[in-house]
């Protein structure tokens, strides 16, 4: 390494460092059932990463496929594993047909660059996540933001640009990955409608705690077949890892031949793609009932209300000092709950990202509230 390049890095790291940005690793023992934090950073939200049957599920495609796939889907000679869980998922999500990508960001980032390109027009919501805007960079489209959840200016740019372009896809999350709010999709589905828009929806932490099924927010508002792309994961509620895309036949045929993501990335390892089957299983039974239950019941002991709304709950301080100072003081209490700052909130908007999870007691999260309360004393 030149001495040169050193200097530079190190030049970078101290400039994040003085803004209160820089972010390290944390410290093995972080795991809550191994360690000595109690863990609210996890989006492991039905506590099914850890459940025995999925734990097996992986357990035996490890000792019976390998560790590794070793190859593009396209270049396997067998995939059964990963067609037999796109089947599910699709079922799962009431869409003809759904395709395995190896991250959540991998499906993200490689789905808008296969629908759109120069000559179209993407239009996100603000808290998007990054997986989706740099999917939307990546296409080439023009690209606009609207502000978040605000239809009105939303349709404002759809009024004065839709008929510049050939296609315009709308993007957002149903429930938001840093606030926990959730978009509003009857309305926004109704505004795609009116301007021949296409609608693209990552559910990923909407998946487990809405719906009859825990298949999201688009189950819960009945409006399977309205959305035309469908983003969920396998590394949350499904204790896994993964990503996924649910739609019609023609979708993941069209993503199959050019997403580049799924293309040129090795597939999903057997053993997770288990798991995630064995965790779909038991997230669409009894057992996965109880569990939202369980979660809705700690939401609404959070919340001091009604268990109806998402597990993620944003404790927001503004300076990136301020929440860094309250994370490390928790951690020396034995709690994990780490500072979200710039880039992946806006600057002036550092926060704690609280996240529920099934596994949690109703005395863990009476215990978290009192320190936080100290902190504002």
């Amino acid at each position: 390494m030149s001495a040169e390049f050193r200097g530079e890095l190190q030049t970078e790291l101290k400039g994040l460092a003085e803004a209160g940005l820089l972010r390290s690793l944390p410290q093995p023992g972080g795991v809550r059932a191994a360690g000595p934090w109690i863990h609210f950073a996890s989006s492991d939200y039905l506590g099914l990463a850890r459940h025995p049957e999925v734990i097996e599920a992986g357990c035996r495609a490890f000792r019976e496929q390998g560790s590794g796939a070793g190859a593009s889907r396209l270049l396997c000679p067998d995939a059964a594993l990963h067609r037999e869980l796109e089947t599910r998922l699709a079922s799962w999500k009431r869409r003809e047909a759904a395709l395995v990508f190896s991250s959540g960001y991998a499906a993200a980032a490689g789905t808008i660059p296969a629908l759109v390109g120069r000559g179209d027009l993407v239009l996100l919501d603000r808290l998007s996540h990054a997986s989706l805007i740099d999917g939307a960079r990546a296409s080439k489209a023009t690209v606009r933001v609207f502000p978040h959840n605000d239809l009105a200016a939303l349709e404002a740019i759809l009024l004065r640009m839709r008929a510049k372009f050939r296609r315009v896809l709308l993007v957002t999350e149903s429930v938001f990955s840093m606030d926990g709010d959730t978009a509003p999709l009857r309305e926004l589905v109704a505004v795609k409608e009116r301007h021949r828009a296409w609608c693209l929806v990552d559910e990923a932490h909407a998946e487990g705690i809405f719906g009859g099924t825990g298949a999201g927010l688009i189950e819960a508002l009945g409006l399977e077949g309205q959305v035309e792309v469908e983003l969920g994961t396998l590394s949350k509620a499904l204790g896994s890892g993964g990503g996924f895309v649910a739609g019609d036949r023609e979708l993941v045929e069209l993503l199959v031949n050019r997403s580049r993501s799924f293309v040129y990335s090795t597939a999903l390892p057997p053993p997770a793609a288990a798991a995630a089957q064995a965790a779909l299983a038991l997230l669409t039974s009894a057992e996965g009932e109880k569990r939202r239950e369980r979660l809705r019941s700690l939401i609404a002991l959070w919340g001091g209300g009604e268990g109806d709304r998402s597990a993620i709950f944003p404790v927001i301080y503004g300076e990136e000092r301020r929440a860094v100072a309250v994370a490390a003081r928790l951690r020396e209490k034995g709690i994990f709950a780490p500072a979200i700052r710039f880039p992946t909130v806006p600057k002036g908007k550092a926060r704690l990202r609280i996240s529920l999870c099934a596994f949690h007691t109703p005395e863990e999260i009476r215990r978290l509230r009192s320190e936080l309360s100290r902190e504002e004393g």
